[in-house]
């Protein structure tokens, strides 16, 4: 009886070694393979992590700067936050403090790139749509209005839209364009919340087109 279980320990043995010789190599780089996956995975995860973390103390100290109006501070911590964190939502945020900064002290060249950055290299689009409106502010305050409605082309989160059709009413008033600046200004005042404060400053810009919104909404 144990020489019929050693015959059947045998051919299990002979069988395990027959199918490792033709695929063992395929089994060995698949593990490889996985492992190498999980190691990767893990460490993309700590590495994003530790970026993260690096970017919101980056982000507090730029923060602090713009609130005291720390324009060469300020200019600092943004450098090295692109450096550090270029591809973060931190860095995207720190570059509309940036720009707000850069611009109030007359730096409209550095703050047009801040904002060009959030635009181009940000991952949140509701940050790259903020961004766009101040550039077509930027862009009305130079007196270039084709510019500030060619960063207006883009379509923006519900929210934000009218304000970048107010912004868009400005720049087609600066080309002359009358009527369809006051289209633009009416979609703005439609679109704000009835208790805004900015949605008294469309309404005045209606008046001096000669438009009163509310007698127009109120029309059947």
């Amino acid at each position: 009886m144990a020489s019929h279980y050693d015959l059947e320990e045998q051919e299990h043995i002979d069988r395990l070694k027959a199918f490792w010789a033709a695929w063992g190599n395929l089994i060995t780089w698949a593990l490889v393979v996985v492992l190498a996956g999980v190691a990767a995975y893990n460490g993309w995860q700590y590495w994003e992590r530790r970026q993260a973390l690096q970017a919101t103390a980056l982000l507090d100290e730029l923060e602090q700067a713009a609130r005291g109006a720390d324009a060469d501070r300020v200019r600092r911590v943004w450098s090295d936050l692109q450096a550090q964190a270029p591809r973060t939502v931190q860095a995207q945020q720190g570059a509309l403090w940036t720009a707000r900064v850069l611009a109030e002290g007359g730096d409209v060249a550095e703050a047009r790139a801040a904002l060009q950055f959030a635009v181009e290299r940000g991952r949140d689009p509701t940050l790259a749509a903020l961004a766009r409106l101040r550039l077509a502010a930027l862009e009305l305050d130079a007196g270039q209005p084709d510019a500030a409605l060619r960063w207006l082309q883009a379509e923006l989160p519900q929210p934000l839209q009218p304000w970048a059709a107010d912004r868009r009413g400005d720049a087609l008033q600066e080309r002359g364009e009358r009527d369809a600046a006051r289209e633009a200004y009416r979609q703005a005042w439609a679109g704000l919340p009835v208790d805004s404060g900015y949605r008294a400053i469309v309404e005045a810009k209606l008046n001096a087109l000669g438009i009163d919104p509310a007698l127009s909404e109120s029309k059947p």
